[in-house]
């Protein structure tokens, strides 16, 4: 019940007599969820949050003692004081004070009021709007329910959340991918955003609903477990509800029924997840196939299996995703989520399994464009969106690397795509960003020598033509670094570079004059000028 049904002010019925009020006004609905009467003078081990606490003060000996009273009430969760005047006449000016001080409202009891009656009236009071809550709880389950099995999808059933209660609700992945809307769509960034949130809060376990800020806006993630499952943090999957709201403030009716959803969507998340271990078992069964030397006509009648309409001119080619942050079980795990997530709305389904080192998708596809290098290999540029823009799914500070290769059209190709996606992960494996994503393309340049040179012979060559430049820098405020890998970038176009850098021709003359001086190279010659772009890859 709100405080303001003890006055029986406005819309809520009729007061009891023998109560006014004397701090409070603006707080009036505040929820009672229960009433105590004390005159201890710590009741703190006997409160209960949303309390209303009567009281015939027998503990006031001095008027210090009211102000350590209601310290105590405030941090207990007390929702109002109500002091009874039968013993003490007017109610003390001090405790006047100390309850404005410290926002609390605060009632006179009249002496022909009991504290009987008065609590009778307000138990009264709950136990009714309790069960008006109850049953409204039981019709919005009801017609979730039927939405749900009616075939309206998440998508209905989210809607009649923001129609019933006014609160927008989405469900994400681990990715930021939206699954399912009850509002207007979340805009990309705040989708990362959401999912960086989501990712941070399992890691660090964090209390359900997990409350987010951005922009002034208050957001709740709940995390969406497997069917039959707790909610528990370490059950968190990839799917989880984002609501428009600090849950905690709405009343308990509108908790109930977002648990309520929480349950339905869990219950359309494991209906993918079954999707997903059929294509896992697929996946698997072609991974041994290839281990084991199979006949290549033996590896094409499974994949036949997996796309029985399109295998006479489906392309296939192979993503690995590696984590090398984590214990082996968790980074398998995860890399596996992130990949279905990353490839979970393409045309034609992936085939994603956990390996010994981390996860493997075998992608079909149409065939491969004119020129298929990095930028134009659609699956390449995918995985950098969605897992590399910014890191949105590494909050807690995991390194995430992928290689994807080439894509074949005959069965006796998927051993040698497998191997070569493997080698672009290596390659993933020596950058420093959070997600790296190295295409097939990049094993056909100098990207592939540089990762089988060991990195004591790597720091060893950087060094020696860059260290000079590197020093005469920090002593000089210079910046020969930056001059070389702009030359490089011109071509060695003297004019271009100067415009690139803003200084006269004759200015960058004398720098690149410095730096051949230091180095003891010649940039006119082709060698030097290898030696350089190497070594700046490096760094």
């Amino acid at each position: 019940m709100r405080l303001r049904a003890l006055l029986g002010d406005g819309t809520a019925g009729a007061g009891i007599p023998g109560i006014r009020l004397l701090v409070g006004e603006a707080e009036l609905d505040r929820s009672v969820r229960a009433v105590m009467t004390t005159d201890l003078h710590d009741p703190s081990r006997y409160l209960t949050a949303g309390a209303l606490v009567l009281t015939g003060m027998g503990w006031r000996a001095e008027p210090a003692d009211s102000d350590r009273f209601v310290r105590v009430l405030v941090a207990g969760g007390a929702t109002a004081l109500a002091a009874g005047q039968a013993e003490i006449g007017d109610i003390p000016a001090d405790l006047v004070r100390a309850c404005e001080r410290h926002h609390l409202p605060l009632f006179a009891v009249a002496e022909e009021l009991s504290f009987a009656h008065l609590t009778e009236f307000v138990i009264r009071r709950i136990s009714a709007e309790r069960a008006t809550d109850l049953t409204a709880v039981v019709d919005r389950h009801r017609r979730l329910v039927q939405a749900a099995a009616g075939g309206a999808g998440l998508d209905g059933v989210l809607g009649l959340i923001a129609a019933d209660i006014d609160m927008h609700c989405w469900v994400l992945s681990l990715t930021g991918r939206q699954v399912a809307a009850g509002g207007p769509d979340l805009a990309p960034g705040l989708r990362v955003g959401m999912a960086r949130a989501h990712f941070a809060a399992r890691e660090r376990r964090a209390r359900v609903p997990s409350r987010h800020r951005v922009d002034g806006r208050a957001f709740s993630l709940l995390p969406v477990p497997e069917a039959g499952g707790s909610a528990d943090p370490d059950t968190w999957g990839d799917w989880f509800l984002v609501v428009e709201d600090d849950v905690t403030d709405r009343p308990d009716r509108h908790q109930a029924l977002l648990g309520e959803l929480v349950r339905l969507v869990s219950v359309g998340r494991d209906r993918v997840e079954d999707r997903r271990r059929h294509t896992r078992r697929l996946s698997e069964d072609v991974l041994n196939l290839l281990a084991a030397g199979a006949d290549p006509a033996e590896v094409a009648a499974r994949l036949r299996g997996a796309e029985p309409d399109d295998a006479g001119r489906t392309h296939w080619q192979f993503a690995t995703a590696t984590i090398p942050d984590l214990p082996a079980r968790e980074a398998r795990r995860l890399a596996r989520e992130l990949l279905e997530e990353a490839l979970a709305d393409q045309p034609s389904a992936a085939l994603v399994s956990e390996t010994g080192s981390g996860a493997v998708a075998l992608i079909p596809g149409e065939d491969p464009p004119k020129g298929d290098g990095t930028e134009s290999d659609p699956t390449t540029r995918l995985l950098r969106e969605r897992l590399a823009a910014p890191a949105g799914t590494t909050a807690g500070g995991v390194r995430v690397r992928i290689g994807v290769s080439a894509r074949v059209a005959r069965a006796d190709g998927l051993r040698g795509a497998l191997e070569e996606a493997w080698h672009a992960g290596r390659i993933a494996g020596t950058r420093p960003g959070r997600v790296e994503v190295v295409g097939h393309a990049e094993l056909a340049s100098h990207v592939a020598l540089l990762a089988a040179v060991p990195e004591d012979v790597r720091r060893a060559f950087r060094g020696r033509l860059l260290e000079p430049l590197r020093v005469y820098d920090a002593c000089h405020q210079a910046d020969l670094v930056g001059t070389l890998g702009a030359f490089l970038d011109c071509d060695g176009s003297w004019t271009r570079c100067a415009a690139r850098l803003h200084v006269h021709v004759n200015t960058l003359r004398y720098r690149i004059g410095r730096i051949e001086e230091l180095t003891g190279r010649r940039l006119a010659r082709l060698e030097d000028k290898v030696d350089f772009f190497l070594a700046l890859k490096l760094r």
